[in-house]
């Protein structure tokens, strides 16, 4: 039985929740996409405040560990364990892919049968996600990883079984997997509330990670762009080689 304070940063949504024995009892959350780096520290300074709360009061932090956005969870993870150090409190690390399979598990109840699957997916680039596959229960079946999606993906889980896709990697999946048995959840975001049941789960084990050596789980290497050149740059670059 804990209060925790739950971070999400993994995609384009920046989202922070007050939870109290698994049970969220404040949040507040931003989807506009990529503002992490601007609300993140405002989010979490306004739940204590409205609630009357120091960083101390809580048990523990949980942050998303990835996969997902290599900024974004670099901020969120900065973030929660500067927190971690200052107050002394545990860090528990949640893996956002599982934290969406809770929503879903609510959402769908009674019409989720005990051999469907759940593959829950982050929007990478082009084509390709990053996921896994869930049993109804929760249990994750296969390793998290990144997929290039196409008309065969998932076939043969596909041709034994009902599977439900959901995250915001889904939508783009649906116009190419068409198999029957593919069923698309709507409306299912990484959001730092998936994240309280399985804090709390995780709290309880004690399964908490080092705060000091804690990295999130990026998947893939990080590929930095070389900005392009401004015209007014390329002008006055041509002109000196003159």
């Amino acid at each position: 039985m804990a209060k925790i304070l739950c971070i999400e940063t993994s995609t384009e949504v920046c989202s922070v929740a007050l939870s109290e024995n698994g049970v969220v009892t404040s949040i507040k959350e931003d989807t506009a996409g990529m503002n992490h780096s601007k609300m993140l520290t405002v989010f979490i300074d306004e739940l204590l405040k409205e609630n009357k709360l120091s960083v101390s009061s809580f048990d523990a932090i949980a942050v998303s560990e990835g996969p997902g956005s290599y900024t974004g969870l670099r901020i969120g993870v900065s973030a929660a364990k500067g927190l971690c150090f200052g107050a002394g409190i545990p860090l528990i690390a949640i893996n956002p892919l599982q934290a969406m399979t809770y929503p879903v598990r609510q959402k769908l109840n009674e019409n989720l049968n005990s051999d469907d699957l759940l593959v829950p997916m982050i929007d990478a680039r082009r084509m390709e996600v990053y996921c896994a596959t869930f049993t109804a229960d929760g249990k994750q079946q296969s390793d998290t990883s990144a997929q290039i999606i196409d008309e065969q993906s998932f076939a043969d889980e596909l041709n034994r079984k009902k599977i439900y896709f959901f995250g915001n990697g889904s939508a783009k999946c649906a116009e190419v997997i068409k198999h029957p048995n593919a069923v698309f959840v709507e409306n299912i975001i990484t959001s730092a509330g998936n994240m309280t049941e399985p804090a709390e789960e995780k709290f309880i084990k004690g399964d908490f990670v080092d705060v000091a050596y804690f990295e999130p789980f990026y998947l893939k290497n990080f590929i930095a762009t070389k900005p392009k050149k401004s015209l007014l740059t390329q002008i006055v670059t041509a002109n000196i080689k003159k």
